[in-house]
């Protein structure tokens, strides 16, 4: 049903079908694993010298709420609201000053796990299991009495069908996605879709062949992105382009196209197996969009989810405009430094901040320039953060970390912009290691990394904060994986994180 229906004051029974899990981790027990269930990776012991760069502040939440954060969005009076998995929302005061005293009023509650919220003129919207809705208060005091349903224009009723939500893009709309049933079929109608939400409730069916996502959430430029759970048709978790009309990459919810007129022929059914790769089936499927950045699994999180833009002006340090992305089994912060060639996007991927408190979920900047996190860490489900929630704060402290920056594709090779300027004689052909790999497109669950190459580094040019390596052979369709040894800055730093991990799709000409 599309359209809006209203409830004042409703009384609602919360379905709490299944934990809030995001499925890189795990499998279902009837699939054939490509490796067998592994402990977590150790951490990297990098989280006290990303201290010093990028400090944590842990947010005192009262012992009477469970604040498994699942959803936040920053009000204009200087609160937040913080939506949860058990369909609560509060708004937070006091926790956006350095004096940290916050106070949490309960707004609404007895929703279904939010996992998508935005603000406007008056009014919350989030996007929970089985429908958006438009939330108000209009009695005067501070309870929620109004709840409108924009749109429940899909199927919902099994686990693991979870649903996210975008924040409102530049046309007024939210974007949903979708996961499929049991993480596997499309039983219900668009499991595996993302839709476009309108304020007057109209959906728009905008993308097919997801599988299980994470997050969602718009780059600079105002497109929108999801991050993808390794499973089926995917080899390790990724962040993905939702470019209108195309295809994800998972065929099994091909069967909702009669649905979606608008959307064209159905795609091509992909061939899947041992010798299938992704890149070379798209050249038969012109409507599949290969990941923009792909997460090598554990070297980059098990299970990627929150997604959020840093528009903070250089608030938050030297990485503005570009993205961060969660991770709930490994509990940290990835950065994502994306670029657009011949109409795809790619980029490479980094780093960032280890040691949250519990599985990330729900995140979000302010323009005070803080990066505000939560989650929770769920009965069965191994996150390295073991609180079983939490709400942090990620500030930067003013010092610039030295890092890469950006990783950009050449013709030939990779340009490296550096924070900081740097020692020339450190920049060497030893300090470079460059190898390549892909992954297996296939119906089976997950893929190890194939295809390895070893490209050499034929040039290196250096000019004060900037790297440019000639590459003797780049690969179309696999991650470049850099590891950078021994390079120092000018005013003799080591680099905070030393590895870079670049997803080639195209090359540009020149």
């Amino acid at each position: 049903m599309t359209g809006n229906r209203t409830l004042l004051n409703p009384t609602r029974t919360p379905l709490i079908l299944a934990i809030i899990i995001f499925g890189c981790s795990k499998s279902d027990p009837t699939e054939n694993m490509v490796w067998p269930t592994e402990s977590l990776p150790a951490s990297s012991n990098s989280s006290e010298r990303e201290n010093e760069y990028y400090k944590l502040v842990d947010i005192p939440i009262p012992e009477t709420i469970n604040l498994e954060a699942s959803s936040m969005v920053p009000l204009p009076d200087g609160r937040i609201a913080i939506a949860t998995r058990r369909g609560e929302i509060y708004f937070v005061s006091g926790v956006r000053s350095e004096a940290l005293d916050p106070t949490y009023q309960l707004f609404a509650s007895g929703l279904h796990e939010i996992l998508g919220m935005d603000y406007r003129d008056g009014a919350i919207y989030v996007t929970q299991q089985g429908e958006v809705t438009r939330i108000k208060n209009t009695g005067g005091d501070f309870r929620a009495d109004e709840f409108i349903t924009l749109t429940d224009n899909w199927g919902f009723g099994a686990e693991h069908e979870f649903t996210f939500g975008s924040r409102f893009d530049r046309n007024g709309q939210i974007w949903t996605v979708h996961g499929l049933t049991h993480s596997y079929t499309s039983k219900h109608k668009f499991r595996g879709w993302c839709l476009r939400v309108g304020m007057d409730g109209e959906s728009t069916p905008t993308c097919s062949g997801i599988r299980s996502p994470g997050g969602i959430g718009m780059n600079r430029f105002g497109d929108m992105f999801y991050t993808e759970s390794q499973g089926p048709w995917n080899g390790a978790c990724s962040l993905k382009h939702l470019k209108p009309g195309h295809f994800m990459g998972h065929p099994i919810s091909h069967r909702w196209y009669p649905d979606a007129p608008q959307m064209g022929s159905t795609p091509k059914k992909p061939r899947g197996g041992n010798t299938r790769r992704q890149h070379l089936e798209a050249k038969r499927i012109p409507k599949l969009v290969p990941p923009a950045v792909v997460f090598p699994y554990r070297k980059m999180g098990q299970s990627a989810s929150a997604i959020s833009l840093d528009d903070t002006q250089g608030k938050f340090g030297p990485f503005h405009d570009q993205i961060f992305v969660a991770d709930y089994t490994l509990s940290l912060l990835m950065r994502v430094d994306l670029e657009q060639v011949d109409g795809v996007y790619q980029g490479a991927c980094f780093p960032f901040r280890e040691g949250f408190a519990t599985g990330l979920v729900g995140a979000t900047f302010t323009k005070e320039g803080h990066y505000y996190v939560g989650g929770s860490s769920r009965v069965g489900w191994p996150t390295r953060g073991t609180a079983p929630y939490s709400l942090q704060r990620l500030e930067w402290t003013g010092k610039t970390p030295f890092e890469v920056q950006q990783m950009k594709i050449q013709p030939d090779g990779f340009k490296l912009v550096f924070t900081k300027k740097l020692n020339p004689k450190t920049i060497v052909n030893e300090a470079f290691a460059l190898q390549t790999y892909t992954h297996i497109y296939q119906p089976g669950y997950g893929s190890p990394e194939v295809d390895h190459t070893s490209p050499k580094i034929e040039l290196i040019e250096v000019k004060e904060n900037t790297v440019r390596l000639k590459v003797s052979k780049l690969q179309i369709g696999h991650i470049h994986e850099l590891k950078l040894s021994g390079i120092r800055s000018a005013a003799d730093e080591s680099l905070l994180h030393d590895v870079a991990y670049y997803t080639l799709n195209r090359l540009p000409k020149h």
